[in-house]
C-alpha cells in the first residue's frame, strides 16, 4: 500500500518574521519613552502656568473660598471631609488645593502648575498601564501621547477648578495598575516561600487597587464606573473570562461595587440638596435621553475634529427628531460592529464600552448644571476611543502591510497637529475675558459666557459694557438668576440702588438659595436705611452660609448701631474675627460693640489692632478710636483720633463732638 504523502508545510523564510515599522518602531528604552512623554507634556502645557484664575467656578474653589485660601490646616481637614461646597463631595480635591496655598501661596501659578504635573503623571501612568497589560510598547506610547496632547483635554488641565479631573484620574489609573498586578498574580501565582505565603503579592495588589480607587472617588465621584472598567480589562487584554469563571470575576469586584454605590448615593444627595440637580419637571427624561444620544456623537466629533471647543455648551432644550434618529442608528451600528468583532479584535468592544460606560455619570441622564456636554467630561472616556483607534490601525496594517508607511505618517501628522491646536486652546484660558469672548465667538447664544464676560468687565471697571453683557444674558435666558444678580451688582456701581434692589429680588425669586444675592440685597437695603428688611436678608444669608464672615460682621454692626441685641451682635462679630483675624473692618466693629457694652478698655484694644491692620487710613476706625479714648477720659488722644478722622472724611456730627470735648 502506498504511503500517504506527508502534508506540505507552508514555506517560512529563515529568521524572525518581518514586522512593519508601525508595529515595532525603533528600539527605544522604556525609560526614555517615559521621559519623552512626560517632558513633552510639560513643555506643551507650560503656558498654562501663566494663566490667571477665571470667574467661573474658580471663586468657589479658590479665589473666594476662605477655607482653601487659609491653606492646609487640621481645622480645614475636617471642613474638607464634611462640606458640600461647589455642589460636590470631593475632600481630596479640597485638600490638594489647600496644599497648593501652603506651598505656593495664593497666586494662580501654583494650582496651575500642580494641574500640569498631575496631567503629565497621568500620561506616564497610562503608558505604563497599557504596556503592562498588553506588552505593546509603541501602541501604548502612542495612546498616551494622544491622550496627553489632545486639545480637548485642555479644559481639564488649564482650569484650576478641574483639579478633580486630573487628580481622580491619577488615582484611577493607579488602581488599574495594581489590579493588573493582582490579575497576573491570580493567573500565575508565585510559589510559596519561607515567611511569605502563596498569593501574598496578589492580595497586596488587590487592596492597593481598592485603596487607590477609594482615593480617586474622594477626588471626583466620576470614577463610580471603575468596577465595570475592571471587568472590561478582564475580558481584554487580561483574558480572564473563561467558562465557569464569570461569577468569580464579578464576586471579586464586590468591594469595588460597594464603595462605588456608597459614593454614588452621597453624591446624589449632595447635588440634590444643594440645588445643583435639575428636577425632572424642569427637563424631561425624554429630552435628557435625546441629548445623551446626541452628546455621545458630539464627543466623538470633538475627539476626531477638535474645533470650536468652548468652556460651556448650552443645553438645546429642543432637539430635532431626525438628529436623534441618526445618532441612535450610528451608536447602535457601531456597537453592533464592535460586538461582531469581539472574538478577533476584542479591543474594539473594550474601547467602545469604556467610552460609553465611563461617560454615563456625566452624560446628562441625571442633569447637573445647565450644560449639554463639557470637554472635561471626555478626559477619561477618550482613553477608550484612543485604544480603539491605535489598536485598530495596527490591526489594519497587519492585514495590509502596504499601509504601514501611510499609517505611520498619519499618526505623526495627527500628533504634530495636536501641538498647535492645544497651544491655541490654552491661550483662551489666559484670563476670563479671553475665555468668554472665545466661547461667544464659538456659540453666540451662550448666556453663561455673556454673563461671565460681564463679571470680568465689571471687575475691570467697565460698568456700562458689563451691564450690556448681563442684559444680553437675560434676553437669551430670562429666568437666569445669576445674570439678574450680577446686573444688580453693576447697578449698585452705577449708583442706582432702587433698580439694583429690584434685580436682587428677581434673582432671589428665581433662586431663593443664592446667599450672595441675599447679602448684597441686605447691604443695599441697609444703605437706604431699611434696616429691618436688611436684617431679614442677613439672617437668610447666615442660614445658607453660617460662616460667611462679611454677613456676620454686617448683621452684628447693624445691631450695634441700632443699640439692639448687643450680646448677640458681639458674638457674631467675634465669630467673623475668628474667621479672618486680620480684617480691620471686623476689628473695628468688635471694638465699637465693646464700647456699646461699656467695655472701653477692651474696645480700645480691638480698635488699636484695627488701625494696625488697616492697609489704608479709615475715617470710621479713627472716629471709634476717639470714642474709646473719650470713654476712658483720655481727651487729648480722643481729640487727635477725631481730627485724623475728620481729615479723612468731613463729618459735622463728629466735628460737634470735637468742639464740645472738654480740654485735657
Amino acid at each position: 500500500m502506498a504511503k500517504p504523502k506527508p502534508l506540505q508545510r507552508a514555506h517560512r523564510p529563515a529568521g524572525p518574521i518581518p514586522v512593519t515599522p508601525v508595529l515595532s518602531g525603533p528600539k527605544i528604552p522604556v525609560w526614555l519613552l517615559t521621559a519623552l512623554l512626560a517632558l513633552g507634556t510639560l513643555a506643551l502645557y507650560w503656558p498654562a502656568t501663566r494663566c490667571d484664575f477665571v470667574n467661573y467656578d474658580d471663586p468657589d474653589y479658590f479665589t473666594l473660598n476662605p477655607w482653601v485660601r487659609a491653606g492646609l490646616t487640621l481645622k480645614n481637614l475636617g471642613w474638607a471631609f464634611t462640606t458640600a461646597a461647589a455642589h460636590n463631595w470631593h475632600p481630596l480635591t479640597w485638600l490638594s488645593l489647600m496644599l497648593d496655598v501652603s506651598l505656593f501661596g495664593r497666586t494662580a501659578a501654583g494650582p496651575h502648575f500642580t494641574n500640569l504635573v498631575f496631567h503629565a503623571i497621568n500620561v506616564v501612568l497610562l503608558f505604563w498601564l497599557l504596556r503592562r497589560l498588553t506588552g505593546a510598547v509603541w501602541r501604548s506610547a502612542l495612546v498616551a501621547a494622544l491622550f496627553g496632547w489632545h486639545p480637548v483635554h485642555v479644559e481639564s488641565v488649564a482650569w484650576v477648578s478641574e483639579r478633580k479631573d486630573v487628580l481622580s484620574t491619577a488615582f484611577g489609573l493607579l488602581a488599574l495598575w495594581f489590579y493588573a498586578g493582582y490579575a497576573r498574580a491570580r493567573e500565575n501565582p508565585a510559589p510559596a516561600r519561607p515567611g511569605r505565603p502563596s498569593g501574598g503579592r496578589g492580595t497586596l495588589c488587590y487592596w492597593s487597587a481598592w485603596l487607590c480607587f477609594a482615593l480617586g472617588l474622594l477626588s471626583k465621584p466620576m470614577l463610580v464606573t471603575w468596577p465595570f472598567v475592571l471587568l472590561l480589562l478582564d475580558y481584554w487584554p487580561l483574558t480572564r473570562f473563561k467558562p465557569g469563571r464569570t461569577w468569580p470575576l464579578f464576586r471579586e469586584k464586590i468591594p469595588f461595587f460597594a464603595l462605588a454605590a456608597a459614593v454614588a448615593v452621597v453624591t446624589f444627595l449632595v447635588q440634590k440638596l444643594s440645588g445643583a440637580m435639575v428636577p425632572v419637571d424642569a427637563m424631561s427624561l425624554g429630552l435628557r435621553s435625546e441629548n445623551a444620544l446626541l452628546s455621545y456623537c458630539r464627543y466623538l466629533g470633538k475627539l476626531f475634529w477638535p474645533d470650536n471647543l468652548a468652556f460651556f455648551y448650552p443645553h438645546p432644550h429642543q432637539i430635532a427628531p431626525g438628529l436623534v434618529l441618526l445618532a441612535t442608528l450610528f451608536l447602535a451600528s457601531l456597537t453592533s460592529l464592535c460586538w461582531w468583532l469581539r472574538r478577533r479584535q476584542a479591543w474594539f468592544l473594550v474601547g467602545w464600552l469604556w467610552y460609553l460606560g465611563t461617560l454615563v455619570p456625566v452624560i446628562g441622564l441625571v442633569q447637573v448644571g445647565a450644560q449639554s456636554m463639557a470637554d472635561r467630561y471626555a478626559y477619561i472616556p477618550s482613553i477608550g476611543i484612543l485604544i480603539m483607534t491605535v489598536w485598530g490601525a495596527v490591526a489594519l496594517v497587519r492585514a495590509r502591510p502596504w499601509l504601514a508607511h501611510a499609517a505611520a505618517a498619519a499618526f505623526c501628522v495627527t500628533l504634530l497637529l495636536c501641538l498647535p491646536l492645544t497651544r491655541r486652546q490654552i491661550s483662551y484660558w489666559q484670563n476670563s475675558e479671553a475665555l468668554f469672548r472665545h466661547a461667544i465667538e464659538v456659540i453666540p447664544n451662550n448666556h453663561i459666557a455673556h454673563n461671565n464676560l460681564g463679571i470680568s468687565l465689571l471687575d475691570r471697571g467697565q460698568t456700562n459694557d458689563a451691564i450690556s453683557q448681563f442684559q444680553i444674558a437675560i434676553a437669551l435666558m430670562p429666568n437666569y438668576p445669576d445674570a439678574h444678580y450680577n446686573l444688580g451688582n453693576a447697578l449698585i456701581k452705577k449708583s442706582q440702588p432702587d433698580e439694583a434692589i429690584a434685580e436682587y429680588q428677581t434673582a432671589l425669586r428665581l433662586n431663593p438659595n443664592n446667599a450672595n444675592a441675599h447679602v448684597n440685597l441686605g447691604v443695599a437695603l441697609d444703605n437706604q436705611g431699611r434696616t429691618d428688611e436688611a436684617v431679614v436678608q442677613y439672617q437668610a444669608t447666615l442660614r445658607l452660609q453660617p460662616d460667611d464672615a462679611d454677613t456676620l460682621n454686617n448683621l452684628g454692626y447693624l445691631w450695634v448701631q441700632r443699640g439692639e441685641n448687643l450680646d448677640q451682635a458681639r458674638a457674631l462679630i467675634e465669630k467673623a474675627v475668628q474667621l479672618d483675624p486680620r480684617n480691620a473692618g471686623y476689628l473695628d466693629s468688635l471694638g465699637l460693640a465693646l464700647l456699646k457694652l461699656n467695655q472701653p478698655q477692651d474696645g480700645l484694644r480691638q480698635l488699636l489692632q484695627a488701625v494696625a491692620r488697616s492697609t489704608t487710613p479709615d475715617a470710621s476706625i479713627y472716629e471709634h478710636l476717639g470714642d474709646a479714648y473719650a470713654a476712658l477720659h483720655q481727651n487729648h488722644l480722643a481729640a487727635t483720633a477725631w481730627q485724623k478722622s475728620l481729615a479723612l472724611a468731613p463729618n459735622p456730627d463728629l466735628q460737634e463732638k470735637l468742639d464740645t470735648l472738654p480740654p485735657p
